[in-house]
């Protein structure tokens, strides 16, 4: 397994510093990785929901629009 590294730039020195990434850096990129997958999921889940739903709706020969008529 590679280690995951920061780089860290100085502009006034023109100075690269490179080192491995401390314990809490690493679970932090855990976190934002798995927060990452999480809104991916819903995001997907949602677009499988509404195209459910649309599948129903044309199952009836309505659209979305005439549904909304129907239940307003």
């Amino acid at each position: 397994m590679t280690k995951s590294t920061v780089k860290i730039y100085n502009c006034e020195t023109n100075e690269t510093i490179e080192r491995d990434m401390t314990k809490e850096e690493l679970q932090q990129v855990e976190i934002d990785k798995t927060a990452d997958d999480l809104k991916r999921q819903a995001k997907e889940s949602k677009a499988i929901a509404k195209a459910s739903a649309e599948a129903k709706l044309a199952a009836l020969g309505l659209t979305a629009e005439e549904a909304k008529l129907l239940l307003s």
